[in-house]
């Protein structure tokens, strides 16, 4: 619960880490217009003037197969504003026509690879550095907001936003809530229900309000952020007069011994608690080479748990190895958890050189690493030049054994990397469903509330499940909520602020059609019937229950991709 405690400063630390990249970036258009060489151009991004800037890249698909290719590279509309890939031109000019299956099934491929990359990135190294820079919650949501945030950034992709979030809430609060109580079923806690619930209500309505109202302004923006903080408030609020109620009742029933039945009722012990490790520690001790160090600081598997694991777990973790590998070696990781802290001095000094080199590389999909200062050296070589400065002086004034006293410090460049990463892949992830968007004629809300939601939430899914089947249903019920609650209010509160803060205007938000008002309908429409559901129920969530969500999403799910295809004729609002 300390983290919780924590939530509101490390909101406010990581909305200045976010808006000091967004301020610096919207300078980019500028920069790189200048200084940049011919020799690069950011992906997607075409000198060629065109006339009608009205002109659709949807339209691409209804010219002739010989035309699409120069379509794509002279239409404004089908240049990314980001990233390292040009999608689009890929498919039309990089493959000949019959071979379109081909691409498609490339581009899946990859699309479900950045989604293990943004997954392996928040629990892996987020998460870990939660008491220097972070918080828990934020590493759990950061696949949402982190796309969140690049697609409110173009006025394209917003509705990939607006359908990832309202997605994921429809997928969280039916098929995660729902799979939980036909796992386990059990008796939710009535208070935090209510409270997350009617929270999470008012965060719809107050987006429902700003899609109506077609904009959301400054003062819009900084009421989503100020919603959070009171959120975390009251839960903060809430928690303490429960703890406190509790001690007071049981110091009136048991005056001699609350505090140790406090902490039994709290924490259980459990009776197979022997520490296997002890036995893998060898007899005689001696001292590892730096060399030594370094290579096992650098080594994703654990041996022991590889041959213990089945078959599906050895190939998922065959192709996390090369993303926790580089995450390794880019990424420091404090763990206050253990004795020294984490502290690898090889690696560490390691990352002084290649984080930095990471952080200018990824900025901006790379515009600011290659500008070269005074047209002769690149910036990029100037940070590898002065990280190498950095880290021989903490190489030879630091020991493997004992952590320097500045070693705190590497939380904060460690949480500034992940963010880049996460960022950089999240990019790719909103630019390649943009292109298959255009391919097979999908609106954003579609694809973001299935193919969005869908990879941003199965992590969460599956680690709900899992607490679920532990025992513990109560707190995976508990975290479905409040994690939808910090992607919906940081995701678009904090999307539209910083994209007011660089174009000083007010966000225009254009609803494709008919669907967005379908999927908000359907969230408030899921919220209210648990609202309603839950209480008459005592609280008692059973598999009637999880039957009930799980059907209500199928039919949503149907009904949303029968709105999208045209076979479902509603009035326009």
């Amino acid at each position: 619960m300390a983290s919780r405690q924590l939530n509101l400063q490390r909101v406010l630390s990581l909305f200045r880490v976010l808006l000091m990249v967004e301020t610096v970036s919207g300078a980019r258009g500028s920069l790189t217009e200048a200084h940049i060489g011919p020799q690069f151009s950011a992906s997607g991004v075409n000198q060629t003037p065109m006339d009608d800037v009205s002109i659709q890249c949807r339209e691409v698909c209804s010219l002739n197969v010989s035309d699409r290719c120069d379509f794509v590279r002279t239409t404004p509309d089908c240049r990314s504003q980001g990233g390292y890939l040009n999608y689009l031109e890929g498919i039309f000019c990089s493959f000949p026509p019959h071979l379109l299956p081909l691409a498609i099934t490339l581009y899946a491929f990859w699309l479900f690879y950045l989604f293990l990359i943004l997954g392996v990135t928040a629990a892996k190294l987020l998460s870990h550095n939660v008491a220097g820079v972070t918080f828990l919650a934020f590493g759990n949501g950061a696949p949402d907001i982190f796309s969140a945030l690049v697609a409110f950034s173009d006025p394209r992709t917003a509705g990939l936003a607006f359908g990832a979030l309202f997605g994921a809430g429809v997928l969280v609060t039916t098929v995660v809530a729902g799979g939980i109580a036909i796992l386990r079923p059990f008796t939710a806690a009535s208070r935090p229900f209510l409270r997350d619930i009617i929270f999470y209500m008012v965060a719809v309505l107050l987006t429902f309000t700003a899609l109506y109202l077609g904009r959301v302004t400054l003062a819009w923006a900084l009421g989503y952020l100020g919603l959070y903080v009171f959120y975390v408030l009251t839960v903060v609020l809430c928690t303490w007069i429960y703890r406190w109620q509790r001690r007071r009742s049981l110091v009136y029933s048991m005056p001699g011994t609350p505090e140790m039945l406090s902490d039994s009722e709290e924490e259980p012990v459990s009776s197979n608690s022997y520490d296997y490790s002890e036995e893998y520690r060898p007899l005689l001790f001696y001292q590892e080479t730096t060399a030594q160090l370094l290579a096992q600081a650098l080594n994703p598997l654990d041996y022991r748990k590889w041959r213990n694991k089945p078959v599906s777990w050895r190939v998922l973790k065959v192709f996390k190895l090369p993303v926790e590998f580089l995450l390794l070696l880019t990424v420091p990781v404090v763990d206050p958890d253990k004795e020294d802290g984490n502290w690898k001095r090889p690696l560490n000094c390691l990352h002084l050189v290649i984080s930095p080199l990471v952080l200018a590389l990824t900025l901006q999909s790379g515009a600011y690493g290659v500008y070269e200062i005074g047209g002769l050296v690149p910036v990029w070589a100037v940070v590898v030049i002065a990280g190498t400065v950095v880290a021989a002086v903490t190489f030879f004034a630091t020991s493997n054994s004992e952590p320097p006293r500045f070693h705190w410090l590497f939380a904060f460049l460690g949480f500034l990397t992940s963010a880049l990463w996460i960022n950089a892949a999240a990019t790719e992830v909103v630019n390649i469903l943009r292109s298959l968007g255009v391919v097979f004629r999908l609106s954003n809300t579609v694809l973001g509330l299935t193919l969005l939601a869908w990879g941003n939430s199965i992590g969460d899914a599956f680690s709900d499940f899992t607490l679920a089947r532990q025992g513990y249903p109560r707190m995976a019920f508990s975290a479905c909520f409040g994690g939808i609650i910090l992607n919906i209010l940081v995701g678009v509160g904090l999307g539209c602020l910083l994209q007011i803060s660089r174009s000083h205007t007010d966000v225009k938000l254009e609803p494709d059609g008919l669907l967005v008002w379908v999927l908000a309908g359907a969230l408030g429409l899921s919220l209210v019937c648990s609202l309603v559901s839950v209480p008459l129920q005592c609280f008692q969530l059973n598999k009637v229950y999880g039957f009930f969500l799980l059907l209500f999403y199928s039919s949503f799910l149907v009904v949303a991709l029968l709105t999208e295809f045209g076979v479902i004729h509603l009035k326009s609002v």
